[in-house]
């Protein structure tokens, strides 16, 4: 492609993802307040329909503070391995537009169609044939920007989203191009805030400055807006207040990190409470790696104490691990130098700086080496739990510390995410 060629860049965002895949299988629901999240005392909503964001409720929110804004709202708890099928089905539907398609989550992504348009028209008609196709194919709805760049077509895919207001939900145009040459006139009008990257404290630096739209941080100068928000963040402002977004759409981008985070119903107290649940959260982690090929060589540990106080302590080891019993012998000193005594409402563990495991010829004296034996020993067994699992399904075998009553109690992939279903708070 010539470095003049003008690209055309997709961004499509399905709309409302994963309650509009729930309404597949309870249409009954349509056209009512729906909430995608955690039902207990202590959930948060992952997604809201467009009916329940006219009462002011949206993803993030505290489901008790959802429930006060809409007390006839419908909470359904989430189905995180069914969104990801779904999400699949429809990635399948863009790769049959254009090879270059970047995900961003399970209900965006980045697609680049400069090469497509020869055959399949501009990329605007193409943005109407993936939505037309998304919708007879999954029986869902998305929206899409049409832009030269990402920033701008991402941009432009939230103004062709639906609008919940008071008055009821305003549909919307389904597709919004930004055309070469108008870029500034799209963008300038905007809020400051709808730029990446301008957070609350950005942008209250901007206001100060006399900031409130996309023009009025075009006008700023340059010195003026990297002495105020510093070198790096100003320069990266100033770009994309002119429009200018060279980043290319990445194809087979993979995961920077794998982790699992749990919000439990009650507190836990105790260190002896919390290293179980550090097993079960290992053995779902170690899990992901090994499914991907992957070993971890930094591990962060996630700590969230009854009053919100959240904290973090990281271990980065010498040789990448693959499997739970090495993530727990790494982060265990790491919970053992915490207090919980003033109780503990969330755990995580992830895995990152993600390489590929290193196929090591061992000496005589490694192998001599009672902890490299051990070492190797848990890998073995490890990968003859997943030969169990993959056989058996995953509920075959698992930790000691995740059987409840008569079954395992295992960490699934986005299971609990959004808070305990159930429990009061304590």
């Amino acid at each position: 492609m010539s470095s003049e060629t003008v690209r055309s860049i997709l961004h499509v965002d399905m709309d409302a993802f994963f309650v509009s895949v729930e309404l597949r299988r309870r249409p009954e629901l349509r056209g009512q307040p729906v909430v995608v999240g955690g039902t207990g005392a202590r959930g948060v909503v992952a997604a809201a329909s467009y009916e329940a964001r006219r009462f002011g409720i949206h993803s993030a929110m505290p489901s008790a503070r959802a429930r006060r804004l809409c007390p006839h709202v419908v909470f359904l708890a989430g189905d995180h391995e069914l969104y990801a099928q779904v999400s699949s089905d429809v990635h399948e539907i863009f790769e049959t537009f254009t090879p270059f398609v970047e995900p961003l989550s399970l209900d965006e992504a980045f697609l680049d169609v400069t090469g497509a348009m020869r055959l399949l028209g501009t990329a605007t008609q193409i943005a109407h044939s993936i939505r037309e196709r998304i919708w007879e194919q999954l029986d869902l709805r998305c929206s899409v920007g049409v832009a030269p760049n990402k920033f701008l077509a991402k941009l432009a895919s939230v103004a062709a989203k639906p609008r919940a207001t008071p008055a009821g939900v305003q549909a919307g145009s389904g597709v919004c191009e930004v055309k070469h040459g108008a870029e500034l006139e799209f963008l300038h009008p905007l809020p400051v805030q709808a730029i990446w990257g301008v957070g609350p404290a950005t942008l209250k630096r901007l206001s100060g400055l006399g900031v409130h739209t996309v023009r009025d941080l075009a006008a700023l100068d340059r010195e003026s807006l990297i002495a105020a928000v510093g070198k790096s963040h100003g320069a990266h402002l100033h770009q994309l207040a002119w429009g200018i977004d060279d980043r290319p759409v990445e194809v087979g981008r993979v995961a920077k990190s794998i982790g699992h985070e749990e919000t439990f119903a009650t507190d836990r107290h105790t260190h002896e409470e919390l290293k179980r649940e550090l097993v079960r959260l290992s053995d779902g982690v170690a899990t992901r790696l090994r499914t991907q090929g992957k070993g971890a060589r930094t591990l962060t540990l996630k700590v969230r104490f009854v009053g919100f106080e959240t904290i973090t302590r990281s271990t980065t080891l010498p040789d990448a691990v693959t499997t739970a019993h090495g993530i727990v012998a790494a982060a265990t000193p790491l919970l053992m130098a915490i207090d919980p005594t003033p109780g503990v409402r969330l755990l995580g563990i992830s895995a990152s700086q993600l390489v590929d495991p290193p196929e090591e010829q061992l000496t005589f004296d490694e192998v001599a080496s009672d902890e490299l034996a051990s070492d190797r020993e848990w890998d073995v067994a490890e990968q003859t739990i997943d030969a169990i699992r993959s056989r058996f399904g995953s509920a075959a075998i698992g930790p000691a510390s995740a059987v409840e009553g008569a079954g395992l109690r295992l960490v699934r992939r986005g299971a609990q995410q959004w808070g305990p279903d159930q429990g009061p708070a304590s």
